[in-house]
């Protein structure tokens, strides 16, 4: 046991998913249902997923890569998709980080509804995009071709 309770994963640490479960429950309100519901629907969308735990207490779910974080402010629960830039979002569930190249986040506000399958959809798509051929391709610098000396 680790000195929060959790079981040791036998590193040290505890398990990822033990220590999403303890943040949850340490929130004790909408942000803590928020962030449940949330991994309820990645789960949903992808049986495969693999929950960690990274940068200080943010839940990571990856399949291939990173899918998305959930991070938990006073007044917002952030899903940010790493390549949600990348991802075609039909539903329009994206409505912050939209101005760069790379990342998308959906934040949820107190009281908000969340549209699970269109959710689950914007999941399965990170997870196509990560399992695809150039993607799951490790990034390698480029390399410039020689010069000809013509």
């Amino acid at each position: 046991m680790t000195k929060t309770g959790l079981k040791d994963n036998g590193d040290g640490e505890a398990h990822p998913s033990q220590l999403i479960d303890a943040k949850i429950e340490e929130l004790k309100d909408w942000r803590g249902e928020t962030l449940a519901r949330v991994r309820v629907l990645v789960r949903e969308a992808d049986p495969d997923v693999v929950e960690e735990w990274k940068w200080r207490g943010v839940p990571v779910w990856s399949h291939a890569g990173i899918i998305c974080t959930g991070e938990t402010y006073k007044t917002v629960v952030k899903m940010t998709f790493a390549k949600g830039a990348a991802l075609k979002d039909p539903k329009g569930l994206f409505n912050s980080s939209l101005e760069g190249n790379t990342r998308r986040a959906i934040d949820f506000h107190e009281g908000d509804k969340i549209d699970g399958e269109a959710l689950k959809a914007l999941v399965q798509a990170a997870v196509a995009l990560n399992t695809s051929a150039p993607a799951a391709a490790s990034p390698g610098r480029s390399q410039k071709k020689p010069k000809s000396s013509a």
